[in-house]
């Protein structure tokens, strides 16, 4: 099953291809909620991506983008590289292949936003004071591009 992803925010029903611009030429920016697995471990299930409309992509971003072959269905991958054609997306969980290994390069006009920042919710925290400051700690990062993708991706 493909990973699914349920937008909400300014860019929901939006008929541009990369979400809605503001007066002034700034970007969007909207959550987006992760469902299925192919982006453990960075990503879980029930994660909240905050995303950016419009942004630029570079290798090693995740991305949400639109489903090649299903572009009612919005999805999240990393962006590996440029390649003729768009990008070349892989989810960064080695079992889940459901990405351009499957349905090979994404057009730049499916990549509709870049993540910046995972939320992630409470998932069985203990009720005290330290529990829920290690949560709020670890509930709140910004979704950084794999510095070593290439390497890890070869080493699996």
């Amino acid at each position: 099953m493909p990973e699914r992803v349920h937008e909400r925010g300014p860019g929901q029903g939006e008929g541009a291809e990369h979400g809605p611009e503001r007066a002034g030429g700034l970007r969007a920016f909207g959550l987006a909620e992760v469902y299925n697995p192919s982006m453990v471990p960075t990503l879980l299930p029930g994660d909240q991506l905050v995303v950016r409309y419009g942004a630029a992509v570079r290798p090693g971003d995740v991305v949400v983008l639109r489903h090649p072959f299903r572009q009612d269905l919005l999805i999240v991958k990393r962006a590996v590289r440029r390649c003729d054609g768009g990008w070349w997306v892989q989810g960064d969980n080695p079992f889940v292949e459901n990405d351009s290994r499957e349905f090979g390069a994404v057009p730049d006009e499916l990549v509709i936003a870049r993540a910046w920042v995972r939320l992630r919710p409470p998932r069985g925290i203990q009720r005290s004071v330290a529990g829920v400051v290690s949560w709020a700690v670890s509930a709140v990062r910004p979704v950084r591009a794999a510095r070593s993708l290439s390497r890890r991706l070869r080493a699996r």
